[in-house]
């Protein structure tokens, strides 16, 4: 049985890492060896960052709702309006309040008057 030569598979597998590393610089962009190392760099960035863009953007909703709050109540802060929003029975996330809050600040202000209330009885 003849020798068989894994040219084709080896230039399959090198063509899709310099290719997920275009744009790169220098080196990194065009030579196997260090493109490989740059991509899965990259590559451990991006699943770290998934998780961390979720956090990030939690915490921009709280900074925003917290803001809104304050504009429409000055002693109220964010955990008792949280509180109040428990207390009334209002299951709302904290992504949609902080759209409220940006967007819709009359919808927003009932729902802090609501909150007011179920923290005041």
């Amino acid at each position: 049985m003849s020798r068989t030569k894994g040219g084709t598979v080896t230039h399959a597998r090198h063509r899709k890492v310099v290719k997920a590393a275009k744009g790169y610089y220098g080196r990194r962009k065009n030579t196997f060896k260090v493109a490989r190392q740059a991509v899965d760099k990259a590559n451990q960035y991006a699943t770290r960052d998934r998780k961390n863009r979720k956090r990030n953007f939690r915490a921009l909703w709280i900074q925003r709702i917290n803001a809104a709050v304050r504009s429409h109540d000055e002693a109220l802060t964010y955990s008792r309006f949280i509180n109040g929003l428990t207390l009334a029975g209002i299951e709302v996330d904290r992504k949609v309040l902080a759209d409220l809050a940006v967007h819709e600040p009359d919808a927003f202000g009932a729902i802090v008057k609501q909150a007011q209330d179920a923290l005041a009885a």
